[in-house]
């Protein structure tokens, strides 16, 4: 069994945990909030057969989509703190795949 912890762009999330459902992927969904640029995102927690995988990843991939975006972020220099805009790339997926324990074996 795999757990698949799936940290998701809030604009593509509908879509995959959809599509996931549809696939027969039972999804457990996490409203979480990103770091870096503090906005919120989607976390995808998915239990399968390792030899479903695979399947899963596709569907996550196939309605994840990067895109461009400014931020502002601040640069020191000389003492000061000045807030300059930064085109960056977000969006996509960031998928962890773990072990785990089959429960129903014991």
């Amino acid at each position: 069994m795999k757990l698949l912890l799936s940290i998701i762009n809030h604009d593509d999330a509908h879509d995959v945990i959809r599509h996931l459902t549809q696939e027969g992927y039972p999804v457990t969904k996490l409203a979480t909030t990103g770091g870096f640029l503090q906005v919120g995102n989607v976390t995808v927690l998915i239990v399968t057969e390792d030899e479903k995988v695979k399947g899963a990843l596709d569907v996550i991939e196939k309605h994840s989509h990067s895109r461009r975006q400014v931020a502002v972020t601040p640069e020191a220099g000389m003492g000061q703190y000045s807030s300059l805009p930064v085109d960056i790339t977000v969006g996509g997926a960031t998928v962890f795949v773990l072990n785990v324990e089959d429960l129903r074996k014991f």
